[in-house]
């Protein structure tokens, strides 16, 4: 029986994937903690903390509630306790408690690398993201994720850019038309999208093209698309891109070779968007841990 997960609900998708990863970490053959013989009802209590400097975002703690109630009612034990100090999209700072686990000693131990693995992962994305909007603050520019992200995670990575102050581009291949580099290539070129175009209109799809020059996008613009993005462009060809496109109503998305140094000089060359896959790929997890606090 196939189960069924709504991969658009990072709800849904975190059952899912909670699920499964107590699975894969073998959390009911915990060779070391059975070990210990802890007493099931022997409540314990652990810290989360941040270990990292200042600007640390929270993000992903009902990953965390998911993780201990699952294991909780797995060996029929006391529920755990979850208590969160700081809500998601929190800024914390080194040493700062983000919130607190009491449970039995067994379910804390089985499921703590589950539960700081999704956790510091979601952290570090909107982390990473927050850095993002804060270089562009005040320019009215949007930071955009891509579909650059971990295969049956995307629901929660995007969560995580949001809380992050992102903006979600879309989800799935079936939520906006995109027509990019190789599918202008199987076209057989920019010139020859109108037919392409004209089919997604009847179905009432929006539609977005990605080009890579000032001329592709002038033969783009006539096809009236929703968005368009303008491909690893330099800011001064940007800011003509800009201009070209000044009046026409149309959504201008800057894409590649976007990092935080750059991405302010990008943001002022007035596109509204500036989308990026390193949001969501190679965002480093942010630094938490579980300090015990014996009783």
């Amino acid at each position: 029986m196939t189960e069924s997960v709504d991969w658009s609900d990072h709800i849904s998708v975190g059952e899912f994937i909670v699920r499964n990863a107590l699975l894969e970490d073998a959390v009911q053959s915990d060779i070391t903690t059975d070990a210990l013989e802890s007493d099931r009802n022997d409540l314990q209590t652990c810290m989360i903390v941040a270990r990292e400097g200042k600007g640390l975002i929270v993000a992903g703690w009902f990953l965390v509630n998911l993780v201990f109630d699952s294991i909780a009612l797995m060996f029929r034990c006391h529920p755990v306790e979850c208590v969160q100090y700081l809500k998601d999209g929190s800024s914390a700072s080194s040493g700062e408690s983000l919130g607190y686990l009491r449970g039995s000693a067994g379910v804390l131990l089985r499921g703590e690398r589950v539960a700081l693995n999704l956790f510091s992962h979601l952290s570090g994305i909107a982390t990473l993201t927050s850095k993002y909007v804060h270089a562009v603050q005040g320019t009215g520019v949007e930071i955009l994720d891509t579909r650059k992200t971990t295969p049956c995670l995307r629901a929660l990575e995007k969560y995580a850019v949001r809380v992050g102050g992102g903006v979600n581009h879309r989800f799935d291949l079936s939520e906006l038309a995109m027509i990019k580099d190789n599918h202008i290539a199987v076209a057989g070129g920019a010139g020859n999208l109108h037919t392409v175009i004209m089919k997604l209109r009847k179905k009432g799809l929006p539609v977005e093209v990605e080009v890579d020059s000032l001329n592709q996008l002038k033969c783009v613009l006539l096809e009236r698309p929703e968005r368009i993005l303008l491909d690893n462009m330099t800011s001064r060809t940007l800011r003509d891109a800009v201009k070209i496109a000044s009046g026409s109503g149309c959504y201008l998305e800057a894409s590649g070779g976007i990092t935080l140094n750059n991405i302010r000089e990008i943001a002022e060359t007035g596109v509204d968007g500036i989308s990026s896959g390193t949001l969501t790929h190679s965002a480093e997890s942010s630094d938490i841990g579980f300090d015990w606090k014996i009783e």
